[in-house]
This record gives structure tokens, C-alpha cells and sequence, in this order.
């Protein structure tokens, strides 16, 4: 499963990108808005550091007004993806983009009926919510695994994105459930680095290491002849 980063923040990109970790990136009007500066040069930037996939959402609720602020965003970088919100206007703005060549993102997707109406318009990845339905009381896991099973019968090639993963057991769950991506907020990402034993380990590590300084010095030793040779 691809790990996306779902933020309007170019610093929190440019942190959590150093890991190695993020395949693209997700973007919407809320995180957007509590972005500082440009919204354009967030999302290029943004696109830029990840070298992938980096969605940017359309916020008209016309079909035809979807489809010109969809080309119009696809300006800002090669990497844009269209993200549109599901519902009878957004099936129309994904058909349509989708015959111009553009990729789409359709977005607030909660059952595996909604799922297969994205795939046949042509939907590239398909937004399923997992902390939305949470808040309902629906077994998001169940959805999630129907959605996945749907699309992937599906002969139209969408993959199916796990959204609104508000913790680590969300981003596990949708990986057990097949989903294709899952983008997850900074916070959430810091959040799936910990764990005790982890930390009690690399104290452990640590003080029997600083116990013969001598293997400090051999190591430093090491990394400056490998400097030279380089």
C-alpha cells in the first residue's frame, strides 16, 4: 500500500518527504485555507517534493464549472490530480475530465455502491472515508473491504484510497483491506514512528555504546577515511 500525505502544509511535506516514505499527496479546501501564503504555490510545491500523485480539488458545485476549474488546476503541475467530490455533478465533471485526459480523485465516497458509480466514470482513485464513518457508527473496516473488493472486480483499473485516517490503526486497517493507497495527516504520520519499546531500545543502545568511547572513535574513524576514498 502507497502512503500519501494529506495536508495543505509545504513544511510538513518537506519534513515527513526526508523519510522516504510518501508516494503523493492529498490537498482540499479546509487544509488549504489553514495554510499560509498562495494556495497555487503550496499545491506546486507540494507536488514538487513528492514526485507523485497530489490531489487538488475543485469547489463548484456545476458539472461545467468542475470541469474548467479541473483543467485549470492541472495547470499548476504534471502531477495534479482533480479531486471532485461525489454525487450526480461530480460522475459528470469525472466523465468528462477523464475524455479530456485528465486524472480524477472522487472524493467522499462511503459505500461500495458510491465506489463502483466512481470506477465506471472513470475515477482514477476512489476516496473512501474511514473516520466518517466511524462517527456514524459503521464498521468502516467493513466498508472499506467491500469498496476494495468492488473496484478491484472492476475492469476500469481505479484504485481504491483510504481517507480521513485519524490514527495508526486506521492506516493498518486499511492496508489489511487491500487498499491501493491510504493518505494520512502529518500528526497521524509522527504518530506511527512510536512506540516504547522502540524508545527503550535505542536508550539501551545508547548507553552501553557511550561505555567504550573507543568505538566512537573507531566509528568517527571510519567515516572520515570513507569521506576521503569517496
Amino acid at each position: 500500500m502507497k502512503l500519501f500525505i494529506d495536508t495543505g502544509s509545504v513544511t510538513e511535506v518537506e519534513e515527513v518527504a526526508r523519510w522516504g516514505v510518501l508516494a503523493g499527496a492529498t490537498t482540499n479546501p479546509s487544509l488549504l485555507a489553514k495554510a499560509e501564503g498562495d494556495a497555487g504555490e503550496a499545491i506546486k510545491r507540494i507536488a514538487e517534493i513528492v514526485g507523485g500523485p497530489t490531489s487538488a480539488e475543485v469547489v463548484s458545485e456545476d458539472p461545467d464549472r468542475m470541469v474548467e476549474e479541473g483543467i485549470a488546476v492541472r495547470t499548476l503541475h504534471e502531477n495534479i490530480i482533480v479531486k471532485v467530490p461525489f454525487g450526480p455533478a461530480g460522475l459528470e465533471a469525472t466523465a468528462r475530465l477523464r475524455e479530456l485526459g485528465h486524472p480524477v480523485n472522487m472524493t467522499l465516497v462511503f459505500s461500495a455502491a458510491q465506489a463502483i458509480l466512481a470506477a465506471e466514470a472513470g475515477a482514477t482513485y476512489i476516496s473512501s472515508f474511514l473516520g466518517r464513518l466511524d462517527d456514524i457508527g459503521v464498521d468502516s473496516e467493513y466498508e472499506l473491504r467491500e469498496i476494495v473488493e468492488a473496484v478491484h472486480e472492476n475492469s476500469s483499473g481505479a484504485q481504491v484510497l483510504a481517507a480521513s485516517t485519524r490514527s495508526p490503526l486506521h492506516v493498518v486497517k486499511a492496508a489489511t483491506a487491500g487498499a491501493d493507497v491510504a493518505t494520512v495527516p502529518y500528526k497521524v504520520l509522527k504518530q506511527m514512528l512510536n512506540h516504547p519499546l522502540t524508545d527503550s531500545g535505542n536508550a539501551g543502545f545508547a548507553k552501553d555504546w557511550a561505555t567504550k568511547p573507543e568505538l566512537a572513535e573507531w566509528l568517527n574513524g571510519l567515516v572520515e577515511q570513507s569521506k576521503k576514498n569517496a
